[in-house]
Formats: structure tokens, sequence, C-alpha cells
């Protein structure tokens, strides 16, 4: 078996470094509102979260792990330097957008990282079209699932509450937020949480070491760890976006934004959709502000975030293609 270590442990630390980042710019938008509406402190909020991402991954299969590591290149045309030049795309423009506070998805920057970095080792025959079906069903399932429901949801527990006082719905909801919450990184775990260790499962494959696309236990807790302390090094920055800047959230409303995110996602990972959680909860916290009235949702900061979104396909496939076509060059 033909082993190439050294280039192999570059790339798996740069997988890692992802993953860290992730965690920083990704990870947050699963605990944002419960510390928003100050039912959980952050260091309360990162631990549970660290542990129901891990739960999520190893508890619903490795689906979207393989949509991402087989589904969206062809592993047979590809080496490392392609996942090594995906890996630093990421690490480079999370880095840039966190700087500035802004929610980015890591699942864009993963695919289209790849992509860019494929097409200038192999050209467009390396693409694989029923991978990219399904990513294009998760931008459906992240922008109009997330959002409506979320509006149907607070809809129906509006109705539902009519009756009762206030301090009843604060009080009840600040309960169940903490399920939701839990609910929500469990989701995140489930999708995001699979997309790095797909790639890391790759390497291994490119790299020799197994000799077909597997996801090991100790990978997806290795994974899992990473997350969570690059959360709780570097999440604040998201956290203050999605959960104090883009509408004011009381606990019903994070209990409605995280639950209908959370089984939009899990819906999306069954059947081994890579979605953004980024997109859906972000739609889910605007439907949700959306339903109290058009101006409680601050546009602006939302703006922003979508020229965020929309930015990184273009910006992450061509730093792809850039960072494949030097390491092609140069190694």
């Amino acid at each position: 078996m033909d082993v190439a270590i050294f280039p192999l442990i570059v790339v798996l630390l740069l997988v890692l470094a992802a993953e860290f980042v992730n965690g920083w710019t990704d990870a947050p938008n699963a605990i944002a509102t419960v510390i928003s509406t100050r039912v959980l402190s952050p260091f309360q909020a990162v631990a549970m979260a660290a542990i129901f991402n891990i739960l999520g991954a190893l508890l619903t299969g490795t689906t979207v792990a393989a949509t991402i590591g087989k589904g969206i290149v062809k592993p047979e045309v590809i080496d490392l330097h392609v996942v090594a030049a995906a890996m630093l795309t990421i690490i480079i423009w999370s880095t840039i957008t966190w700087r500035f506070g802004l929610p980015t998805s890591e699942s864009h920057e993963l695919i289209a990282g790849l992509t860019g970095a494929g097409l200038a080792a192999a050209g467009p025959s390396v693409l694989l079209w029923e991978g990219w079906q399904k990513v294009l069903l998760g931008l459906g399932f992240s922008t109009l699932l997330g959002f409506s429901l979320a509006v149907i949801l607070i809809v129906a527990i509006y109705w539902l509450l009519r009756q009762s006082r206030p301090t009843f719905i604060h009080n009840f909801f600040g309960r169940l937020q903490i399920l939701s919450a839990a609910f929500m990184a469990f989701s995140h775990g489930s999708n995001d949480g699979q997309k790095f260790m797909g790639v890391f499962a790759l390497a291994l494959v490119l790299a020799g070491v197994t000799s077909e696309f597997h996801v090991p236990l100790w990978v997806i807790f290795l994974c899992g760890i990473i997350m969570g302390i690059g959360t709780l090094v570097g999440g604040w920055r998201i956290i203050r976006t999605m959960g104090f800047r883009l509408t004011k959230l009381e606990p019903v409303h994070g209990f409605t934004a995280e639950t209908s995110a959370g089984l939009a996602i899990v819906l999306a990972s069954f059947r081994g959709i890579p979605l953004s959680t980024t997109h859906t909860i972000n739609n889910a916290i605007m439907g949700v502000g959306a339903t109290r009235r058009l101006s409680a949702v601050r546009w602006g900061v939302g703006g922003n975030i979508v020229a965020a979104w929309i930015l990184t396909f273009p910006v992450c496939a061509g730093l792809g293609w850039l960072l494949a076509w030097l390491f092609g060059a140069i190694f």
C-alpha cells in the first residue's frame, strides 16, 4: 500500500484547521439564539453544543459525509493537493468573514473550494451531477423550508397561547428552549458535523491508507471535539450578529427558530443532502422576526449576511482553483 505520509499529515492538519474555523463561524449558529435570550450562559451553551454535535454525527449515519467525500468531485481523478487547496480556501475565506462578524456557509465554501480545485486538476469532467443535485436541493431546504417552517410554527404557537399571560409564555419557552437548542446542535452535527469527516475520510483514501471510503469512529470524535474548541475560542462574533443584531429575540422566538431550522436540517441529513446550517437558522430567525412586523428584522444586517453568501461560491471556487493550480505547479 503506497502511503504518502508527510503530504497526508499536512492535509489532515488542514482539514482539522478548517473544522476548527468551522467552529468559529458555523457551529455558533446552533447556540446563538439560546445565548441571546439568556436561557443559557455562553459556556453552558458551548458545552451542550459540543456534546450534541458529536451525538448528531454519531447517531445519524454518514450519508452527508459520503455525498461530500465521493459525490461532488470524482475521487479517482484528484489527489491530496486538491483537498489541501479546498481546505486552505475555507480557512482563508472563513477567517476574513469572521473578522467582520458575518456568518458564512462552510458548506458552500467546502463545495465551491472542492469544485474549483477539482476543475484545476482535472477539468469539467471531474464534477458529479448526482451530488450537485443534492447541493441544489440543499439550497431549497435552507432557504424556503427554514423560513416557512418558522413562520408556520410561530403563528401556531401565538394562536394556541393567545389567552396566556406574557410571563407564562416567557418562562415556559425559556425552559423549552434548552431542548430546542440541543436539538439544533444535534441537527448541526447530523449535517455540518459530517462534512469535514467526509473530507478526512477522502484524504485517507487518496493517500492509500484505506481502500474504500469509510468514516471511522475516531474521525467522528476528533472532528467533533475540534469544532467544539473552535466555537469556544472564537464563536462570539457570530453569536452576537445572529443572536443580537438580526432581530430582538425572546425565548419563544428562539425556540421556534431552533426547532424549525433543526427539523429542516435533520430531514436533509437523512436524505444525504448537504445544506447550509447558517442559511437555515438565519432564514428561520428572519421568518420569526417578520411575523411580528417587517421592521422587527434589521434587513441591513440581513443584507450584509446575504451578500457574504452570494460572494462565497465564486470567491471560494476561484480561490480553490488558484491554490490547486499553484500546488500542482510547485509539487
